[in-house]
């Protein structure tokens, strides 16, 4: 079955779509342009285009199959969903799609380790603790609290390298891939970010 084609002006067929770039043959910015209108069929290319990537991605991160599917369909949602935000000024439409996977990925890992911390809660809750126990617990919540402080006080690539290296359990190789970034400079931003961490806690 045929595309449609552009209706002919004044009777000359000679206008007709022959020529133009079919949507697949569109670049980024025209696609995304065209998501931000509510076009679908943009939309089902730029998808074609990086979903892919994006599993990938947050496979990595990840590293479970079903919970990465679930994320890298949350992210395509995302991306139909924001369109008009955006701004090619910032970058290309490659790397807005990949940081929203990244961090989508990341704030999974979060809420996986919150879960953990409440199931660990809920245990403990079913049996009466001595003093000493209850001041541990409480000592450990308030050193919780105080890391999520200051680890908000650390830039973006900071505080995702922190999380990823000794929340998420990854080498430093490995985060150097994940965020796409050199080694060399994850392995200064893990200094640095540990260094303002110490000071923010007042480690000595």
């Amino acid at each position: 079955m045929s595309g449609p084609t552009e209706p002919s002006r004044g009777g000359r067929s000679g206008l007709r779509s022959v020529g133009l770039p079919t949507l697949d043959q569109q670049d980024d910015e025209e696609l995304i342009r065209r998501v931000a209108r509510g076009d679908t069929s943009a939309f089902e290319v730029v998808y074609q285009r990086y979903a892919p990537r994006i599993l990938g991605l947050v496979r990595r991160v990840l590293r479970d199959p079903a919970q990465s599917e679930e994320v890298a369909q949350e992210v395509l949602v995302e991306v139909w969903r924001l369109a008009a935000r955006f701004d090619p000024a910032q970058g290309s439409l490659r790397a807005w799609v990949t940081t929203m996977a990244r961090r989508r990925a990341i704030d999974r890992v979060r809420a996986a380790q919150a879960a953990d911390a409440r199931d660990v809660a809920a245990a403990a809750a079913q049996h009466t603790p001595d003093f000493d126990q209850v001041s541990e617990s409480v000592e450990i919540r308030l050193e919780a609290e105080r890391v999520r402080h200051c680890l908000g006080g650390l830039t973006g690539l900071q505080r995702e390298s922190i999380e990823l290296a000794f929340f998420g359990g990854y080498s430093h190789r490995e985060v150097s891939d994940l965020l796409e970034q050199p080694l060399g400079t994850i392995k200064t931003r893990l200094r640095d970010g540990l260094i303002r961490l110490r000071d923010c806690m007042g480690v000595a």
